[in-house]
């Protein structure tokens, strides 16, 4: 069986999605994909349907009644994903602000270094973001910088959403119990593997910003982040999972 999949989630995403699919499956490791998407209008679904016949048995995909946050669509991704058995799971944005030609770096971090949990990071050596305002790159740094103190986590990239693995993890995480649904989730699910002593690992990506599409990223989304890390710093001091 094939051991490594890669959970995109969608919404919205009819100009991305195809080139996407067909960039992870042309690469030499193979990885199956499971699209999460959230109902689309733009009917991304649709295209994935079509693309199911082409790659039979390697494309996978749930479709949610609505739109609800990355967070569920991830963990929706990760109960499926455990359950027929796949060793490696991967996010990944159908953008292409994450390269697929990385994902066998992340793997490799995993499956031939032994880390339990590898993190396509921006951070670890420098700032490496393409196309991004100053203003974002600024807020996406600090951001990461700010959790580091509050959360101890020796992890540069916090909040990136580019990520392997184990199933190990996440079948030690109690994923009904994932409280964010936004940019948080990202470092919620960090800070959990943190939390039980798990080997993390950096490997340095170069993220692009979007260039077909819209941005997902809100102000709600950011204040999630802000004030939910303390709130889960705080809560993390009288529980361990």
């Amino acid at each position: 069986m094939q051991d490594a999949i890669v959970i995109i989630p969608t919404f919205n995403e009819i100009e991305n999605i195809e080139a996407i699919i067909r960039a992870t499956f042309s690469l030499e490791k193979q990885f199956h994909i499971l699209v999460v998407d959230d109902n689309s209008p733009d009917l991304t679904a649709l295209k994935v349907k079509e693309l199911q016949e082409e790659f039979k048995e390697r494309l996978f995909l749930e479709v949610r009644k609505e739109k609800s946050g990355l967070g569920t669509a991830y963990i929706h991704g990760f109960k499926w994903c455990l359950e027929k058995g796949y060793e490696y799971i991967f996010e990944m944005d159908a953008d292409f602000s994450h390269n697929p030609n990385d994902l066998s770096k992340l793997y490799n971090a995993c499956h031939v270094d032994g880390a339990d949990m590898s993190i396509g990071s921006r951070y670890v050596k420098g700032v490496n973001v393409v196309n991004w305002p100053m203003s974002r790159v600024l807020l996406s740094y600090l951001a990461s910088k700010y959790v580091r103190i509050i959360t101890g986590m020796k992890i540069h990239d916090t909040t990136a959403g580019f990520v392997c693995y184990k199933r190990g993890v996440l079948e030690s995480i109690d994923l009904n119990k994932v409280k964010f649904v936004g940019y948080a989730f990202q470092i919620e699910m960090k800070f959990k593997a943190y939390l039980q002593k798990y080997k993390i690992t950096e490997v340095p990506v170069i993220f692009t910003d979007r260039t077909k599409g819209e941005s997902k990223l809100s102000g709600g989304i950011i204040s999630e982040a802000i004030f939910g890390v303390i709130s889960m710093k705080f809560k993390s001091l009288f529980r361990k999972r």
